[in-house]
């Protein structure tokens, strides 16, 4: 099976439809698919719903997607200084499904895993359970949580090889490996592509059983979303981020 495509465009072509569901892997604005976002904003498809742990910044990464108004609904954890996602969701424009942030990871583990739904005790007796179902274990009690799917996954990864075996570096190996597994089909871009054998195999994160598309990116703009400023020892300003 060939698996490797020339370009974020490439290897969406044929994957996207209007009112789609999309899981998008990344931690603020680390280790979040660019290229693939952006193709998407290319492609003009409508009515996403679109699962990522947060919605990004008014002009990178998801937020280009709100911009254009091709977000329907949003399921995250966190929404952060986007101003964009503010505006649409006060004016009722834009759904929304907050999760608290470990509920969300495992819900979509879950859904890769085909668990359909597990009880939680986070976010029992608030508004976060209203309309799911209750129970007692042991005299504690839980929410039920449904797994997560995805029509499409967008992840990006540090190195892949071209049977899709993935390693992520350091802190973005965050919702991408669970995001890898729990949709239809994953597309995945990385930074080195390499032959299979060059990857040592205790390092791989993502089996390449779960990626069936996989490109290089050209360019990682890879920001920052907060920079923040303080003395060091030398008196000189060390940027750092926050």
């Amino acid at each position: 099976m060939q698996k490797v495509y020339k370009n974020a465009t490439a290897a969406l072509e044929g994957l996207l439809f209007d009112n789609m569901t999309i899981m998008s892997g990344g931690f603020g604005l680390c280790g979040i698919p660019e290229h693939c976002i952006r193709a998407m904003k290319e492609a003009e498809i409508k009515g996403i719903t679109w699962i990522a742990n947060n919605c990004g910044t008014d002009d990178f990464g998801s937020g280009i997607l709100l911009h254009t108004r091709q977000i329907k609904k949003m399921v995250a954890s966190y929404v952060g200084e986007n101003k964009t996602f503010e505006k649409q969701f006060l004016s009722g424009e834009l759904e929304v499904e907050f999760n608290p942030q470990g509920t969300l990871a495992e819900r979509i583990r879950a859904g890769g895993a085909g668990i359909p739904a597990f009880y939680t005790k986070t976010g029992y007796g608030t508004v976060i359970a209203e309309g799911k179902e209750t129970k007692n274990f042991d005299g504690v009690d839980y929410v039920m949580e449904r797994g997560l799917k995805a029509d499409l996954s967008i992840v990006k990864a540090w190195k892949g090889d071209t049977s899709g075996n993935l390693i992520y570096r350091k802190t973005a190996r965050n919702f991408n490996p669970i995001m890898a597994m729990a949709g239809k089909v994953t597309v995945a871009e990385v930074e080195e592509l390499v032959e299979p054998g060059q990857l040592d195999a205790n390092d791989i994160h993502t089996p390449g059983i779960f990626v069936q598309r996989i490109f290089k990116g050209d360019k990682f703009e890879k920001r920052i979303e907060f920079r923040t400023t303080k003395e060091n020892p030398t008196g000189k300003k060390k940027e750092q981020a926050a």
